[in-house]
């Protein structure tokens, strides 16, 4: 049985999935979701905090990825592919309740799970990429002032 997370992770794919496919309301699908599977609270918590994440900075998290991945518009992009990154980056640049490693590591599973045989690399490549340049922002005036 995998974990809270990953679990939430799992879920969380399949609802932004839906809403991308069929453009479902992402509330209305995970709630399915939990009641269909009998899902634990803590994974739907963790799933909705995902979704509701993701969904809300869909514009801020779709344009790193196209600053990342500029050879492949995100019409383009396999569907799947696109929701794993999309996962990630909420957690990597906005979340920040798990180590950036631990969400691309996760990321990179859920492709080898979900994806096709060249999704894992293209992820990791992405989300490597982004992360990269997350390390390497200055930090503002009045952010260094409160430190």
């Amino acid at each position: 049985m995998p974990g809270i997370r990953r679990q939430a992770r799992m879920i969380a794919l399949q609802t932004l999935y839906e809403y991308d496919i069929a453009n479902h309301a992402p509330e209305e699908v995970l709630q399915r979701h939990a009641e269909e599977r009998n899902l634990h609270p803590k994974v739907v918590e963790y799933a909705s905090e995902l979704v509701l994440g993701a969904y809300n900075h869909l514009a801020d998290i779709d344009a790193h990825i196209q600053s990342a991945a500029r050879e492949w518009p995100l019409q383009q992009m396999a569907r799947i592919d696109k929701n794993i990154l999309r996962l990630a980056i909420y957690e990597i640049l906005f979340n920040n309740t798990v180590p950036a490693k631990a969400a691309i590591n996760e990321a990179v599973e859920l492709a080898k799970t979900y994806g096709s045989e060249t999704s894992s690399r293209f992820v990791n490549g992405v989300l490597g990429t982004i992360f990269n340049r997350a390390q390497q922002q200055p930090i503002s005036k009045a952010e260094s002032e409160v430190n």
